[in-house]
C-alpha cells in the first residue's frame, strides 16, 4: 500500500543560510528554522506516511543537507533539489547525486526575464535533467506559463511538475490568462500539477474556502485525477492556514472523485511521478 504522501513541503535552517525570498515583514511569521520534527505531528494526525522535500534556495549546499535529512528519515521519500541548469558540467553534477534526489527546481518566478526557460543554456540543462532520469518542478506564475509551455513542448522526454498550479492570483479574483495557460499546459502528456500553495495566493488571513475551490477544481479538471498531486507547501502555507486546513481543502476539492482517484491524488501519483 502506497499510503498518503505530501508531495511538497520545505525545511530550512536559518542558522546555516538565509532564505532570500523572505524579503519583507510578510515573512516574519515563518522566519525561523523548521525541522522534520516540527512537521511530524501534522503528518501523523492526517495519516501521511511519506513526503517529498523541496528546495527553497538556489544552493547546492542546501540540497546536500536536504538529502542528508532524507537519508536519515524513512518518511522523506525523495528530494527535489537545486543545481545550476546553465552549468555546462551539470550532467557530471547529477551523476554524483544519490538516488534520493528525484528532481530539480529553480525559482523561475524570481527571474526578471519571463522567458528564462527559453534560454538555450537553460534548455540544455533541462535536457540533462531528463537524461539523468529526474523530473523538473516548475515554480512559475501566470507570467512565466507561456515559457513553461514552450519548454514542455520542446522536451517531451522530461516530466514537468507544475508547483502550486502556477500560482493563480486568487486574492485579485483573476481567472485569465491563468486558466487558459493552465489548460494548455495540461494538454501535454509530460506535465502534472500539484494542488499546493493555493492558500497563500488568496487574500490571507480573510480568505474563505469558496475563494480557492474554483481554482483547485480547474486544476483538477484540466490535469485529471491521475496527473494531480497533493502537496501542503508547509511551512509556507502557515502564513495563510494551518496544515490541517490545507489537507481539508484538498479533501473537499477531491470529494467528488472515486476512492481510487482520491488515493492517486493523495499518494499514488507522487509514486508514479517521482518514483518514491
Amino acid at each position: 500500500m502506497t499510503g498518503r504522501i505530501d508531495a511538497h513541503h520545505h525545511l530550512w535552517d536559518l542558522s546555516r543560510r538565509p532564505q532570500p525570498w523572505m524579503d519583507g515583514a510578510w515573512a516574519d511569521p515563518i522566519r525561523r528554522t523548521y525541522t522534520l520534527d516540527d512537521l511530524a505531528p501534522h503528518l501523523a494526525a492526517h495519516g501521511i506516511h511519506g513526503t517529498v522535500l523541496v528546495q527553497s534556495s538556489a544552493s547546492r549546499a542546501e540540497t546536500a543537507e536536504l538529502l542528508a535529512v532524507a537519508a536519515r528519515s524513512p518518511v522523506v521519500r525523495g528530494v527535489v533539489g537545486w543545481a545550476d541548469l546553465t552549468d555546462p558540467g551539470l550532467p557530471g553534477v547529477l551523476d554524483t547525486m544519490p538516488p534520493l534526489l528525484v528532481g530539480l527546481r529553480h525559482q523561475v518566478q524570481d527571474e526578471p526575464d519571463p522567458h528564462w526557460l527559453a534560454r538555450p543554456a537553460v534548455r540544455r540543462g533541462l535536457a540533462a535533467v531528463a537524461d539523468a532520469g529526474l523530473v523538473y518542478d516548475l515554480l512559475v506564475t501566470p507570467r512565466e506559463l507561456p515559457a513553461a509551455l514552450a519548454a514542455a513542448r520542446a522536451l517531451p522526454a522530461l516530466t514537468f511538475v507544475l508547483d502550486h498550479a502556477a500560482k493563480p492570483a486568487i486574492a485579485a479574483r483573476a481567472w485569465q490568462p491563468w486558466a487558459d495557460g493552465l489548460a494548455a499546459l495540461a494538454r501535454l502528456p509530460n506535465t502534472v500539477c500539484k494542488l499546493s500553495g493555493l492558500v497563500t495566493e488568496a487574500d490571507w488571513p480573510t480568505w474563505r474556502p469558496a475563494d480557492i475551490h474554483p481554482y483547485a477544481r480547474h486544476a483538477l479538471d484540466t490535469f485529471g485525477p491521475h496527473r494531480t498531486l497533493f502537496g501542503s507547501d508547509w511551512p509556507v502555507c502557515t502564513l495563510a492556514a494551518p496544515y490541517e486546513t490545507v489537507v481539508t481543502l484538498t479533501e473537499t476539492a477531491t470529494a467528488h472523485l472515486t476512492p481510487d482517484e482520491r488515493a492517486a491524488v493523495f499518494g499514488g501519483n507522487a509514486v508514479g511521478v517521482y518514483g518514491v
